[in-house]
């Protein structure tokens, strides 16, 4: 009689065990033979050149120099002053919903359409008014602020 497929296919799946176990643990030696850890701090440390390189010697003392602070420049640039009338806005409203407090300026310079919401209004407006307003950042996007109808 002919031995069972069985037996043959758990002696294969034991063989690739077998071999799965001896790769991960050649892998295993491999990272321990590589591994930094354990390692002084002096072999750690990294130096930095005259020349600005990072190197693993001490820099030479002689090579040392001065620098006053007031000449290493960040790389943010100062900006004037921003202009409080450069902030306000023209525009008309495009749709307002007095039951639901909101609605929509449409901003006269960029054609872009800002949310408005009825605490952010100075007086009351309704559909078609122009309107002068502020803007700042809301939760979902621009918000109009300090609006008041323009004659």
């Amino acid at each position: 009689m002919a031995r069972s497929q069985q037996t043959f296919g758990k002696k294969e799946n034991e063989k690739k065990k077998q071999q799965k176990r001896k790769e991960k643990e050649e892998k295993r030696q491999e990272r321990q033979a590589n591994s930094s850890k354990g390692k002084g701090l002096s072999d750690m440390i990294m130096y930095v050149d005259h020349e600005g390189n990072f190197t693993s010697t001490p820099p030479d003392p002689r090579m040392k120099r001065e620098i006053e602070a007031d000449s290493i420049a960040v790389s943010v640039t100062r900006q004037a002053p921003i202009d409080p009338a450069d902030l306000i806005r023209q525009g008309i409203v495009s749709f307002f919903n007095d039951a639901k407090g909101y609605g929509f300026i449409r901003d006269l310079q960029s054609q872009e359409s800002i949310f408005v919401h009825i605490n952010g209004l100075s007086e009351k407006v309704i559909e078609g008014n122009k309107v002068s307003f502020e803007t700042e950042s809301g939760p979902k996007g621009l918000q109009a602020i300090k609006v008041k109808k323009v004659s």
